[in-house]
Order: structure tokens, then C-alpha cells, then sequence
């Protein structure tokens, strides 16, 4: 199979890939590679590795953006408000515990970092925590994404690697078209505020 002839001889781009994705976003494409990995693909290691330091600094990114300009950027992007408010109330509510699970909770994690630069959590406390909670993600997701990749390969043998290889090559596909039309509606959005 041609897509698997790609992987094998340029794997490291997909740990790249892992990496630039979870900087910016999150799980799914990390599932959909832990499985690949357990069709044999992909390294586990490799790609908990590199999934875990994207998530460690897109978030570390966001803290830093937070803490010195999220003043600013909240009175230009006031929709951002609720959702922000929303995870400063999980953090003053369950402090530690929010950081180490934000990127868990669906609807909150998108501001998450951003929210907790804005707060008076110390930086290192942060970078201290966001690391730990990174790892925990990425050994999370890499193995749900290959223990269900082993289970399809047990029950459907080879067809489980294509199969897992168009799911893929599918989500990377819908994930860049739904990118491509939030910015095309976010401009359009633009053009119309005065």
C-alpha cells in the first residue's frame, strides 16, 4: 500500500506533524496515530513524545500570551469572555486540579492556559504542572488510539492497518477543510463589524 510505503520512509514528518497539531489543537488526530503506531507504523514512544510537547508548549504558549497581553486581547475578542471566565472559575474552585486536567475538559480547555495567565497562578508553578499534565495526556491518548488499533487488528487482521490508515489520511483531510472554512467565515465576520 502506497500510504504505508509513505509512512515507512518518512515517518519523522508525522512525528512533526504530531507535534505542530497538538500545539495547536488536540486529541483526535493523537487516537487516530496511536493507532497507526499499533499497526506497526509508528513509533508509541516516539509519538507520545512528540504529541506531549506540542500540547506542553501550544499551551505554554497561550499561558505566556495570557499573562502579557490577555487584558488587551479580551477587550478586542470579548466572545472570548465567557469561556474564559469559565475556566478562571474551575481554576478558583479546584486550583491544582484543574491544571493538571484541563486538557480533558471539553469546552474549557480552548482557554484554559489563556485564563490561567490572566490569574495569579506563578509561571513555574504552571510550567511545573502543564508538563506533568501533558505527559499524562499524550500516554492517555496515544494508548487509547493504539489499544484500539491491537483490538482492530485482532479482530480484522490486515485490514485493520488500511483501514486505520483512511481514517487518518480522512481526518487530516475534514480537519484542514473544517480549518479552512472557520477562517474563511472568521474574515467574512471581519468585514462585516465596523
Amino acid at each position: 500500500m502506497e500510504f504505508n510505503r509513505l509512512i515507512a520512509e518518512h515517518g519523522e514528518w508525522f512525528y512533526a506533524l504530531a507535534f505542530v497539531w497538538t500545539f495547536l489543537e488536540g486529541e483526535t488526530i493523537v487516537v487516530f496515530a496511536g493507532f497507526a503506531a499499533a499497526q506497526g507504523l509508528l513509533n508509541p514512544i516516539l509519538l507520545i513524545t512528540a504529541t506531549g510537547l506540542g500540547s506542553f508548549a501550544g499551551d505554554q504558549a497561550w499561558f505566556w500570551v495570557g499573562r502579557h497581553f490577555g487584558s488587551r486581547l479580551l477587550d478586542r475578542f470579548p466572545r472570548w469572555r465567557s469561556g474564559v471566565d469559565a475556566a478562571l472559575r474551575w481554576l478558583e474552585r479546584y486550583n491544582t486540579g484543574f491544571i493538571l486536567s484541563f486538557r480533558f475538559i471539553y469546552g474549557v480547555r480552548n482557554f484554559s492556559s489563556f485564563a490561567m495567565g490572566l490569574s495569579a497562578v506563578r509561571s513555574l508553578r504552571f510550567l511545573t504542572l502543564n508538563f506533568l499534565a501533558a505527559a499524562v495526556w499524550a500516554v492517555s491518548f496515544v494508548a487509547l488510539g493504539y489499544f484500539l488499533g491491537d483490538a482492530f487488528r485482532a479482530v480484522l487482521g490486515d485490514i485493520a492497518r488500511t483501514f486505520s490508515l483512511a481514517m487518518l489520511a480522512a481526518f487530516v483531510v475534514i480537519a484542514c477543510a473544517i480549518g479552512l472554512f472557520h477562517r474563511a467565515q472568521r474574515r467574512r465576520q471581519q468585514q462585516v463589524m465596523p
